[in-house]
């Protein structure tokens, strides 16, 4: 007989319990902690319904649900029960449309409850009559023929709608059965309507949730954690951590002792170290000036401890590469300017803008021009060639081709040395590669005004100008460091970015910069007392702090560039050993 390890066992004693639920038809969550394999007890729990059920429900032409809220786990659930006809797997939005869309009268009466902006469309319009009601791109607008949804509206829409009866009737006809992965993610007033609507009335519906709601981190519209009143769902903790080392488990146990966890390998240990910045003797932030970095180091001294703690972390031993080792900062302008695309990222008011690639002209730069120019750089003359067919008109003459490699010649130096903008005009000029109409339109715009006198300027003309000369004004290198931190060719992420990710080695930099961030406070609140009005706000602190302290390995070091108190350093302590915190990395 195999001999199971600690956290094989506490794995398997969770699985019998959520198929003893199962089999009464009780409602239940999973309390899975970072590294518990939630995922595996989520599709282990399917298979077993598949087992024992799929037949009757197939017969019935009934579904078990599996609502996600990514593309990504809806595909992997999918994937991982071989596309069982018995399963619906999809996102929150596609499984509550799927529903609703029967119920149009009432949809149609509940819309005008949606917010001020819905009531300013309908007064806008001719009025809500007998438009058919639709979701697909999850763009909100309103005419005399349709009334078309945000992606929030359903969510919404289906919080209301649970509580009517027929509604009910209706959902538990089809999906007997809804799981529920990352429950804590969960919109709260969606999560509140299931519990009441579904789960503490005896609905019929039998709802599993998995999850963990110390990983909430997202937004403050998610739920958290999801409970019954009337003690309608069983609790089952996962006490296990797959995935690190022995003494980073035993600090996660002592940072959350009501779910220990036992590691996969005791005899594997881990080195934990935390520095931090106190003994500084320098004049801190004063939090003006832009930012909340009240009591951090200034930036240049915050960049020296990093550089001296990265430092250590290769003297240790740490292999850098993007794939073994990250770094993590709080936000993504520290990211910005650690990864110098800093002048980038302060010409946008949205990181989303950049980093999701929502602006034009970073949207064309990094799915076109630079992957043109990195094709050209390393002579893959037929992704060369696919790029311009896709581009631009075929080489019909050897000219053609000669003037094209020229112009591309031209735009690999300027990546060098240039700036955006001569970037910009060269490619204006050459058409090689093809810019986008809309890109077109704004750089001729921009010419034009150019040549007009400022004074001469209206608002709109003068906001335009101001924001597209500063954005042509730096360097294009800027540009591709932008794109090598999106396509995760650096070390460096945020905390949220990582969430469900795991490397041999993570390095935490805990500074400030966001007013919704404040290690030194969450720490001492951590071992109390936290005040009653600031409960959200320390398990916001909290939350991310456990996120990013999971995801190591093997190695873990934490950096604090914010001065911390007396409390804080004990807590430090007592969480990841007084031996291991070790002061100053210089």
């Amino acid at each position: 007989m195999m001999l199971l390890n600690p956290a094989e066992q506490a794995s398997i004693e969770a699985l019998e319990k959520i198929r003893n639920c199962i089999n009464s038809n009780f409602c239940f969550r999973l309390e899975a902690g970072a590294g518990a394999g939630k995922t595996y007890s989520l599709i282990e729990s399917i298979k077993y319904l598949i087992s024992r059920q799929a037949n009757e429900l197939l017969s019935k032409q009934q579904q078990i649900a599996c609502i996600t809220y990514t593309n990504v786990a809806k595909d992997e659930i999918k994937d991982r029960t071989d596309h069982h006809p018995v399963i619906f797997s999809d996102t929150i939005h596609a499984f509550s449309w799927s529903v609703l869309q029967h119920y149009q009268v009432k949809l149609r009466e509940h819309i005008p409850e949606l917010g001020e902006k819905w009531v300013q469309r309908i007064a806008d319009s001719s009025g809500i009559s007998n438009q058919l009601v639709k979701y697909e791109l999850g763009f909100p607008s309103i005419n005399e023929r349709e009334i078309t949804l945000h992606h929030d509206d359903v969510v919404s829409l289906m919080a209301r709608m649970l509580c009517y009866p027929k509604f009910q009737k209706l959902l538990r006809s089809k999906f007997p059965i809804v799981f529920i992965d990352e429950y804590q993610d969960t919109d709260r007033k969606l999560a509140e309507s299931i519990v009441e609507n579904l789960i503490d009335n005896d609905s019929g519906v039998m709802v599993g949730l998995f999850g963990d709601h110390w990983q909430k981190i997202y937004g403050t519209s998610a739920c958290g954690l999801i409970s019954s009143a009337k003690g309608k769902i069983v609790e089952i903790g996962k006490k296990a951590n797959f995935r690190s080392d022995k003494n980073i488990v035993q600090c996660l146990n002592r940072m959350r002792p009501d779910l220990p966890q036992a590691e996969s390998n005791p005899n594997s240990e881990g080195v934990i170290k935390v520095f931090h910045s106190n003994d500084w003797n320098g004049v801190r932030r004063d939090g003006k000036g832009g930012g909340h970095w009240k009591d951090d180091l200034p930036e240049s001294d915050a960049k020296d401890y990093i550089l001296k703690t990265k430092s250590q972390m290769i003297a240790d031993g740490w292999d850098m590469s993007t794939d073994k080792t990250k770094i993590l900062f709080l936000t993504n302008n520290l990211i910005a300017s650690e990864q110098n695309f800093k002048n980038l990222a302060d010409c946008f008011s949205y990181t989303d803008d950049y980093l999701k690639k929502n602006d034009k002209y970073i949207k064309f730069f990094l799915e076109v021009v630079e992957p043109t120019l990195s094709a050209y750089e390393h002579k893959q003359y037929g992704d060369l060639l696919q790029i311009k067919t896709q581009n631009h008109p075929q080489l019909k003459r050897q000219s053609d081709k000669t003037n094209w490699l020229k112009n591309l010649q031209k735009a690999f130096e300027i990546k060098a040395t240039g700036t955006i903008g001569d970037m910009l005009d060269l490619l204006m000029e050459t058409n090689t590669p093809r810019i986008p109409s809309k890109i077109e339109d704004s750089e001729t715009r921009f010419k034009n005004l150019v040549l007009t006198e400022s004074g001469e300027l209206n608002d709109d003309e003068s906001t335009f100008f101001r924001k597209l000369s500063k954005f042509r004004s730096i360097a294009y290198q800027e540009l591709s460091s932008l794109g090598a931190y999106i396509d995760d060719k650096t070390p460096f992420s945020t905390k949220h970015g990582v969430k469900g990710a795991q490397f041999d080695n993570v390095l935490v930099i805990c500074g400030r910069g966001w007013n919704q961030y404040n290690w030194n406070q969450m720490l001492e609140w951590m071992d109390g007392p936290c005040p009653v009005d600031k409960q959200d706000t320390f398990e916001r602190n909290r939350n991310l702090f456990y996120v990013s302290c999971s995801r190591a390995k093997h190695n873990l070091t934490l950096l604090f560039t914010q001065e911390l108190s007396q409390k804080s350093i004990s807590v430090l302590e007592r969480i990841f050993g007084k031996e291991n915190v070790l002061g100053s990395p210089l």
